[in-house]
């Protein structure tokens, strides 16, 4: 028989309207984050997590995530507090981590909040391109769709990256209809976050307020953008059909196109990026780059993070990967070998070039790698297993707290997450937006041996990465304030050990 002391009642009422409460206040902040963002193209974060577009539940789970994550508890009405401070100032477009501005500023009268506040705004330093820049997408599959939705949904005050059109072959005569739905319906990632509504009459998409104009065409060099009212654009081609630079010069051969982002690896000399190691060697001659795979996004910052920090001599990747388009549903002729068998039915060994393409990113790990991978019946969201041999020994207590760290604070943050949980599976990491997470439980440290086990989001967290490299490309990423931590992550890891 179960007893229930007499504080049972009040406490449950209690609770409740505690947590009333916090509802009430996450749902007052909503309208200041949209108005950052909407007016002034003001990104809000709580440690690197962003606060655009959030239901009051989320807003509060934001907040509880930094505790469990080892910030100290960030209260919502300090929250309130700095975003009304930004408001009151008509900011210029910024990245803004308002959970570690209102850390600093603990104890402050909402007067000294705002000048504050405005100190940090004033001593950035942004990168912000004057005016909007085109994106076309040339192909609309997974990653596609998925850099749609993204773009849409960072279309803030129209000065960023700006989605004009898409270009995919006529597929049927109810064509619009069916690339609209695609869009609007997902089966891993949920419906479209909106409206996404069809001008047949002019072949136009029409996402939350975006108009999307949709050409028809096969050929990559006869396209008039410029006709669209589409200028100096940069034309992201997601098809795959050409990897070299040949091939996707033949965009730039079309009136209205700037620059060419492929969203594959690249052969050489292109310059193969993943954003957060080498996006900073991207010049402004460098019309053609590739924003690398999925794999190679998620493993290596990790690896640099973990070069720097201990050394690696050598190592091995597996990556258990999902399932993808150039698989067979059932058994039938594939070129490729083994990749006939049904993809739904069986785990698929097949080759990866992730371990050797990590090199071209960071050269300091080049013909240290191997790799292979394996396919399995999942849709989405891959495993990657690194056995590495490190320089320097270390425990599994000191790799997973500086991993972590990094996670949290250094420049390495909007790549790489942490978590630790003897209950996650695959499927909740569908929608990171990070390029690589951390498992902290399932890690393996003897000495200079390590294992890490981390998972990626192959299509969504990739789409972040790639869009990361597009405004890099564009000149259009904010001021990020405060600045992250100029802290170098060996030093990070020596105060760990220490």
């Amino acid at each position: 028989m179960t007893t229930f002391n007499s504080d049972h009642p009040h406490a449950f009422e209690s609770h409740r309207a505690a947590w009333v409460e916090r509802e009430v206040q996450a749902e007052q902040l909503i309208p200041l984050i949209g108005r950052l963002y909407r007016d002034h193209g003001v990104v809000t974060s709580i440690h690197g997590h962003r606060l655009i577009n959030l239901s009051a539940t989320g807003v509060i789970s934001v907040h509880d995530r930094a505790r469990e994550l080892g910030h100290e508890e960030l209260t919502l009405r300090e929250t309130a507090a700095v975003l009304t401070a930004l408001l009151g100032m008509a900011p210029t477009p910024a990245s803004i981590d308002v959970g570690r501005l209102a850390m600093s500023l603990r104890g402050l009268g909402d007067a000294e909040v705002a000048e504050r506040v405005r100190a940090e705004l004033d001593q950035a330093h942004p990168t912000y391109a004057a005016g909007p820049t085109d994106v076309v997408l040339y192909g609309f599959g997974r990653i596609g769709r998925l850099l749609a939705r993204i773009l849409i949904n960072h279309a803030g005050n129209g000065n960023g990256l700006r989605l004009r059109a898409i270009v995919v072959r006529r597929g049927s005569d109810n064509d619009l209809d069916k690339r609209a739905s695609l869009l609007a319906r997902d089966s891993v990632h949920g419906p479209f976050p909106g409206s996404v509504t069809v001008d047949a009459e002019h072949d136009v998409l029409i996402a939350n307020g975006t108009r999307i104009q949709v050409i028809y065409s096969d050929d990559p060099a006869g396209v008039d953008y410029a006709a669209y009212g589409i200028r100096d654009a940069i034309v992201v081609d997601n098809t795959g059909r050409w990897r070299d630079e040949a091939g996707l010069a033949q965009h730039l051969a079309s009136p209205g196109v700037a620059r060419v982002l492929l969203t594959a690896p690249g052969k050489t000399p292109l310059k193969n990026i993943v954003h957060g190691i080498n996006d900073d060697t991207i010049g402004a001659d460098d019309l053609i780059v590739s924003a690398a795979s999925c794999t190679t996004n998620a493993i290596t910052p990790v690896l640099k993070a973990l070069e720097e920090a201990y050394g690696i001599v050598r190592g091995h990747v597996e990556t258990v990967h999902s399932f993808t388009n150039d698989q067979n549903l059932t058994d039938n002729f594939h070129k490729g070998d083994r990749r006939g068998r049904s993809a739904v039915l069986n785990m698929v060994i097949t080759e990866t070039g992730a371990a050797k393409a990590v090199a071209k990113a960071l050269p300091s790990l080049a013909g240290k790698l191997t790799g292979s991978s394996i396919r399995v019946p999942t849709p989405d969201v891959s495993l990657a297993i690194l056995n590495l041999t490190l320089e320097r020994p270390a425990t599994k207590e000191q790799v997973n707290d500086y991993l972590r760290r990094v996670s949290l604070h250094s420049k390495l943050r909007q790549q790489i997450d942490y978590v630790e949980s003897p209950e996650v599976v695959s499927s909740d990491f569908v929608g990171s937006h990070r390029a690589g997470i951390v498992d902290g439980l399932a890690t393996i440290a003897d000495g200079t041996n390590l294992v890490l086990y981390v998972w990626y989001d192959n299509e969504y967290g990739y789409s972040c990465q790639v869009v990361r490299v597009l405004e890099r490309m564009a000149g259009t990423h904010p001021a990020v304030v405060p600045p992250r931590a100029e802290v170098r992550l060996l030093e990070v890891a020596t105060t760990v050990q220490g």
